[in-house]
């Protein structure tokens, strides 16, 4: 039974930032949202209100940086990087600035459409020069990004779950690495955030069918070994597949396809994710279904990498949680 914990980027946050004046919790009207609201109400000599004004927001924590400080933003990753995106380059990652970026709803773990969904914002950031990514996927690596995004010596971008999230890992983050999550030689499956989930619930189902699949999970997905990633590709025999919660151009897709091909490494590639759309209003499961981001959609991939039918359905994968991520009292919990 996979544990769920509440909040825990609340817990975490708070635990890390008490003690240490020089970290700043910055916030752009959705203090709750973010779950940054009882660190205000503790800790309000640390914490700062920009308001609804998140370019000047952007300009504000380079001059912290500036000035010593390290802040850490909470706001929604979509009014990070689409509304402020010249602040965020020419103040922050410019200079080299120690501002945490931490951006809440990545990709469609929101049911509040386009217009809060950040289903670019890796693509956007990998292009960034200076800009280091990170990407949790458990409540562990919830609980430990405070403190790898702080180990890193210029700005960083985090995508953060919230709510209630699932336990999977026992280990921290660890910049720079990448997690194994089980050894195969058939097909190596790469996958980030909320997919990682997705993959191991098929993990079962796979073996059932005679496959071997070796898993890999990134949380760091700038900087990125490619060496550790073409050691893997040459352990199997098929090919790779990924699974992302972001369009499949300039994430994780094309990170392994860009190593690949500048290795000169010639194995087939599937690339799940986004295809060239918006994602509609939903819940998570629903739209992790219709647009082929969940576990079922990992299996037709393999299937399609490999050209045959495993008999693999819906019935054979382990069952998917039951989320409770939405506030029932306000409406910016979308």
């Amino acid at each position: 039974m996979v544990e769920m914990v509440s909040r825990p980027y609340a817990k975490a946050f708070e635990a890390f930032a008490v003690g240490n004046p020089d970290i700043l919790c910055l916030s752009a009207d959705l203090t709750s949202s973010c779950e940054v609201d009882g660190f205000r109400d503790r800790h309000p000599e640390q914490f700062v209100s920009l308001g609804m004004a998140e370019q000047n927001m952007m300009s504000f924590a380079g001059g912290l940086g500036l000035a010593g400080y390290r802040p850490f933003i909470h706001t929604f990753g979509v009014f990070m990087y689409r509304r402020p995106y010249d602040q965020l380059m020419a103040s922050i990652a410019y200079p080299r600035r120690k501002v945490r970026l931490m951006g809440f709803l990545p990709g469609v773990t929101t049911p509040g459409g386009m217009t809060h969904q950040s289903i670019e914002d890796i693509s956007v950031m990998r292009s960034i020069p200076n800009m280091t990514i990170l990407e949790t996927g458990d409540a562990t690596e919830v609980e430990s990004i405070c403190q790898a995004a702080d180990s890193i010596d210029g700005p960083v971008w985090c995508r953060v779950l919230r709510g209630s999230v699932p336990r999977l890992f026992d280990t921290p983050i660890k910049v720079g690495e990448m997690r194994g999550l089980s050894e195969g030689d058939d097909v190596l499956v790469v996958t980030s955030g909320i997919c990682t989930e997705e993959a191991m619930r098929a993990r079962a189902a796979f073996t059932k069918a005679g496959l071997s699949i070796r898993h890999l999970h990134l949380h760091t997905i700038k900087p990125f070994d490619p060496q550790a990633l073409l050691d893997h590709i040459a352990s199997v025999k098929h090919g790779v597949i990924t699974l992302e919660n972001h369009v499949t151009e300039g994430g994780i897709g094309s990170l392994v396809a860009e190593t690949m091909a500048d290795a000169g490494v010639g194995k087939k590639l599937v690339r799940l994710g986004l295809k060239d759309t918006y994602a509609h209003g939903g819940s998570r499961p629903y739209l992790m279904r219709f647009y082929g981001l969940d576990a079922l959609a990992l299996v037709r991939g393999i299937e399609n990498l490999m050209g045959q039918d495993f008999g693999i359905t819906e019935s054979d994968l382990d069952a998917a949680r039951v989320e409770d991520v939405h506030s029932l009292v306000k409406a910016e919990a979308l």
